[in-house]
């Protein structure tokens, strides 16, 4: 066994002096094999250094020497999601997105004048689009909200619906968005001011809209039901009990009402960031298909501006249909909706 023990330890010492030569051969083969690597790294800092060295002394030897390198911009990806300030009038700031908003809004006051400048009884042209146009929104609202109701809240809500669809459609014409100021890159020049923007791309329009309407909502509610009505209908319990059950109902519409005063707070700030939204990410979308393949930039964004003509549309009648029915929501005991409509 002693025997066995020293043969075994003899085997051990061989093994380990055959692993030392094999880690020794191994290692110079990566020497040799790395080494031009290491001289080519080596010649490079040194080129770097001097290089360095070189510029520092150019500086002392000349302090007031600037870097007269034209320095330009980081190149922004996307349309920027704040309005661009073109201008001021009388301390106002204005922006490129009032712009386009100041200009549908003038287009469509100059078409309902020419419009209806000279009625006929038998309408043609302009006259009778306007008319077809201004029909088809009063009895679509009346069958949603009733006839009542229309009668008091059309005027905001046609409005509101033409001027949303015009201005989401006028974004879309060629040079909205790529006439402006901006400088040259690799990839051409890059337009980072333009004069134009979405009206609807700008949250400040989306806002004050949503603001209005809600203004108008207080102003309908408070005329058609009082401020006891109203009062009543958001924290009144609905239908008829007794006893116990009355109180507990009491309790938990009280509790109800207290939640739908806080819906109501937050409406103004979805219908505006729903439309914002849509409209801004409609108008990356053309801006990155644009840029995607250069030399292409006129063709690939083309079907994608049929898709933003349905979205335009079909944004404009959301916000319209959501106005409506928030109407007919607090002023429904008046007008029992479509039902009343067709009594």
């Amino acid at each position: 066994m002693f025997q066995a023990l020293l043969d075994l330890r003899q085997l051990l010492a061989i093994f380990m002096k055959l692993t030392t030569k094999l880690a020794n051969v191994f290692l110079a083969v990566l020497c040799v094999g790395f080494s031009p690597v290491f001289t080519f790294a080596a010649d490079v800092s040194s080129e770097v250094v001097s290089a360095a060295s070189a510029s520092g002394v150019a500086s002392q030897g000349n302090p007031e020497q600037k870097d007269l390198r034209p320095v330009v911009p980081e190149e922004e990806h996307g349309l920027s999601q704040k309005a661009v300030e073109i201008g001021f009038l009388f301390g106002f700031p204005i922006t490129n997105s009032m712009i386009v908003s100041w200009i549908v809004a003038l287009g469509l006051i100059i078409f309902a004048q020419f419009a209806t400048r000279q009625m006929k009884q038998v309408p043609k042209g302009a006259q009778n689009f306007f008319e077809w146009l201004v029909e088809s929104l009063y009895s679509f609202l009346e069958g949603i909200i009733g006839p009542h109701l229309v009668q008091r809240t059309f005027w905001f809500f046609a409005t509101i619906f033409i001027f949303i669809l015009s201005a989401n459609w006028v974004g879309l014409i060629p040079g909205v968005g790529t006439i402006g100021w901006g400088y040259p890159t690799s990839h051409g020049f890059k337009i980072d001011q333009p004069l134009f923007r979405g009206a609807n791309a700008d949250v400040n329009l989306t806002l004050a809209m949503a603001l209005v309407f809600f203004a108008c909502w207080i102003v309908w509610a408070i005329r058609e039901i009082g401020p006891l009505g109203f009062l009543k209908e958001l924290f009144a319990p609905k239908g008829e009990s007794a006893g116990a059950l009355k109180i507990l109902l009491a309790v938990v519409f009280f509790a109800v009402g207290c939640l739908e005063i806080i819906s109501i707070l937050f409406r103004p700030v979805s219908l505006s960031f729903r439309l914002y939204g849509n409209i801004f990410a409609g108008e990356n979308m053309l801006e990155t298909m644009a840029n995607l393949v250069p030399g292409f930039g006129w063709l690939l964004p083309i079907p994608f501006y049929f898709l933003e003509l349905l979205v335009g549309l079909v944004q404009a009648l959301v916000f319209t249909l959501l106005t409506a029915v928030f109407t007919l929501l607090i002023c429904q005991h008046e007008a029992e909706g479509p039902a009343a409509a067709h009594d």
